[in-house]
């Protein structure tokens, strides 16, 4: 015998609907009717949801550029409290020094219209390179809270971006 819960066979069928008289004496048999189907009416062509989700390692490796643009052009980041970062990674190269200054100006503007809290989360695991765990330590908060607010922070960071036309999405 196993141990699985048996249950057993309830057999039903029925294709007509009863329905209870008002004087709750008898049923009544009705017959079994089909709604009718409509055809949807044409909507308006709606622009397709264009989901930042996508892009969040784009905004990431973007802000990982940032860092060693910064410490390029001689200027700690500003969303770093200390002017020392863990580590960095980038394969972009820089054109001239004004390009580097431009693109970290524009970062930190991005970055300045963040809240404290999204600016701590991307500067804990991004730039700092913590993991949710040791960042959720670091801000007092749960890893469950990190892992739910991290994503919608650095979507926010990606729709600022997208305005100021630092990220380009593809057409």
């Amino acid at each position: 015998m196993s141990a699985a819960l048996q249950l057993p066979m309830v057999w039903g069928a029925g294709d007509s609907q009863q329905e209870w008289q008002e004087d709750g004496r008898k049923w009544e048999q009705k017959p079994a009717s089909r709604p009718e189907v409509k055809p949807p009416a044409k909507a308006p062509a709606e622009e397709p949801v264009v989901s930042l989700a996508f892009y969040r390692k784009h905004t990431e490796s973007m802000l990982r550029r940032y860092l060693y643009a910064s410490m390029q052009v001689g200027r700690a980041p500003s969303i770093l409290g200390d002017p020392i970062g863990r580590g960095w990674v980038s394969s972009r190269p820089v054109r001239t020094f004004e390009d580097a200054v431009i693109f970290v100006l524009d970062v930190e503007t991005c970055l300045n219209q963040l809240s404290l809290l999204d600016r701590q989360m991307l500067c804990r695991i991004v730039l700092q390179e913590y993991t949710q765990a040791e960042a959720a330590t670091m801000l007092g908060m749960s890893v469950r809270t990190i892992s739910y607010k991290f994503p919608q922070a650095v979507d926010r960071l990606t729709g600022k971006l997208l305005k100021t036309g630092l990220l380009v999405l593809p057409h």
